[in-house]
C-alpha cells in the first residue's frame, strides 16, 4: 500500500530524534564505551531493589542490575524483551497476514504507549489534517470525540446497532465519493473509519464475524484505513471470540490499539499500537517529540509478571476477569429487569463494562441525570455527550457495571425508576 495519502502534513514532515535510544543500541551497551548519550549515570539512582507481592501470595524481585534498567531511559518503541512478548501473543490471538510482510510493505510492527488513549492521539495526529473526512459509529467514547473535534475534520456519522456498525449504512455513506479517486494523494475520500468492536463504550455493541468482513471489503474497495481500538477485546463474554480485523488484514490497512487497563491495572498507562512498520515508525517518532518513551519501570514490572505468567497464564488471567465481569453484567441485567421495564429499553451487553439505555418518554436525559439523580445518590452519565454533536438532545444514559456490588446496583436502579416516574408523570 502507498501509505503516503494517509499522512497528515505534521507527520509527514516529523523527523527522526538521532539521540534517542533505539532497541538495536540498547543492546550494544554492554560493549560500548558511552560518550554520546545524554544519560544520567544509573549508580546515582536512589532506588535499589523492588518486591512486589502478587493477589496468590507470590512475589516478583527486581534486582539491582534490572532496577538500573528499569530507573533508566529506555527506545521510544518500548523496551525490545516487552515488544516481543506482544509480538507473540498477537501472533497467537490474531495470526495477523501481514506479520511476514516486507517492512515497506505493511509489515506487522508494535510499539508501545503511555496507556492505549496515548497511541489513538497519536495516531490521529499522524493521520488527520483540517478538513480530512474520517467515519465513526455513533454513541461513540467521550475520550475520542474530544481528542478529533479540535482536528478541524468532518466527522461522519455510521449508524450502529447491538451489533455494531451496520454494513449497508456504511456502504450508503460511502456513495457520497468515487472509489476510483481513493487512492489519490489529495483525495477527500474517508481516510480511516474508527470503531470500538467489541463492547463499545458506551453502547456496550459488539461487531459480528460477518460484518467485520463487510466492513473490511469496503475498506479495501474505498481504500480507508481501520482503527480498531479494542480495550474490552479480553472482556467477551462468550467464549468463542470473534475474529479482529487485524486477523482479516491482507492488505495493512488496519491500527489495532490495545490496553492492560482493564485487566491488569489502569494506572500502569500501558498500551500499545499495532499496524504496518511505515505507520507504526511515525508514531515513534512522534513518541520521541512528545513522551519520549513509556516508563521503563512499568514496562519492566509488566514485562516480569507477563513472564511469570507465562502467554497461557495471562490467558487464563483475563478469562477470569472477563468471569467476574459477566457475572457483573448479570447483576446490573437483573436490576434493570426488576425495576426499568416499561420505563427504560436496553440489550444485553456481549463485552465490555457497559449498559447503554434509552428512556422512554424523555427526550433528553442530561438535566435528569447530572442533578436529579445525583441528589438520590446515583451516578450515571447522560447520553448527550457520546454524541458528535453534544448539544443536541439524548434519551440515553450510560450505566457500567464494573465497580458497584449487585445491592448498589438494586438500588441505584430502584431510584433511577423512580425519578423517571417522577419526570414522566
Amino acid at each position: 500500500m502507498d501509505y503516503s495519502r494517509f499522512l497528515s502534513k505534521i507527520s509527514a514532515a516529523r523527523q527522526s530524534n538521532p539521540l534517542r535510544l533505539t532497541n538495536e543500541l540498547a543492546k550494544m551497551m554492554s560493549s560500548l564505551i558511552m560518550l554520546g548519550g545524554g544519560m544520567p549515570n544509573a549508580d546515582y539512582f536512589p532506588i535499589k531493589t523492588a518486591s512486589i507481592t502478587l493477589v496468590d501470595g507470590t512475589t516478583i524481585e527486581i534486582g539491582e542490575e534490572l532496577m538500573k534498567i528499569a530507573l533508566q531511559y529506555g527506545a521510544s518503541e518500548g523496551i525490545q524483551e516487552l515488544v516481543s512478548w506482544l509480538e507473540d501473543l498477537q501472533m497467537k490471538i490474531h495470526d495477523p497476514p501481514t506479520a511476514k510482510y516486507a517492512p515497506e510493505n505493511g509489515q506487522m510492527k508494535i510499539c508501545i504507549t503511555v496507556g492505549s488513549q496515548d497511541g489513538l492521539s497519536k495516531v490521529f495526529d499522524m493521520l488527520i489534517n483540517p478538513g480530512d473526512n474520517i467515519l465513526i459509529d455513533e454513541p461513540n467514547f467521550t475520550g475520542t470525540l474530544i481528542g478529533l473535534r479540535p482536528l478541524d475534520c468532518n466527522i461522519i456519522s455510521i449508524p450502529s446497532d447491538e451489533n455494531g456498525i451496520i454494513p449497508k449504512s456504511l456502504k450508503d455513506i460511502l456513495l457520497r465519493w468515487r472509489p476510483g479517486n481513493s487512492h489519490k494523494l489529495n483525495s477527500k475520500t474517508p481516510k480511516f473509519l474508527y470503531t470500538v468492536p467489541n463492547g463499545g463504550n458506551p453502547s456496550g455493541s459488539s461487531l459480528t464475524a460477518e460484518r467485520k468482513k463487510e466492513i473490511y471489503q469496503l475498506a479495501q474497495e474505498h481504500n480507508f484505513l481501520i482503527i480498531e481500538d479494542d480495550p474490552y477485546y479480553f472482556l467477551q463474554f462468550d467464549k468463542t471470540k470473534a475474529p479482529s480485523f487485524l486477523s482479516l488484514d491482507v492488505d495493512g490497512r488496519v491500527i489495532r490499539c490495545d490496553s492492560f487497563s482493564k485487566v491488569i491495572s489502569s494506572g500502569f498507562r500501558i498500551g500499545f499500537v499495532t499496524g504496518p512498520a511505515p505507520l507504526i515508525d511515525k508514531i515513534i517518532v512522534h513518541t520521541q517529540v512528545s513522551t519520549m518513551q513509556t516508563s521503563t519501570f512499568m514496562q519492566v514490572l509488566l514485562l516480569q509478571l507477563l513472564n511469570k505468567w507465562g502467554q497461557r497464564g495471562f490467558l487464563d488471567h483475563a478469562d477470569r476477569v472477563a468471569t467476574l465481569y459477566r457475572k457483573q453484567r448479570d447483576a446490573l441485567l437483573a436490576a434493570a429487569d426488576k425495576w426499568l421495564k416499561g420505563l427504560a429499553e436496553w440489550y444485553t451487553p456481549k463485552a465490555g463494562l457497559f449498559l447503554w439505555i434509552k428512556i422512554k418518554g424523555i427526550s433528553d436525559t442530561h438535566e435528569m441525570i447530572t442533578k436529579k439523580a445525583l441528589e438520590k445518590g446515583v451516578v450515571l452519565i447522560p447520553g448527550r455527550g457520546f454524541m458528535i454533536d453534544s448539544s443536541k438532545p439524548s434519551p440515553y444514559i450510560r450505566a457500567s457495571f464494573s465497580f458497584a456490588s449487585p445491592d448498589q446496583m438494586d438500588q441505584g436502579f430502584q431510584r433511577l425508576a423512580e425519578l423517571i416516574r417522577e419526570e414522566t408523570k
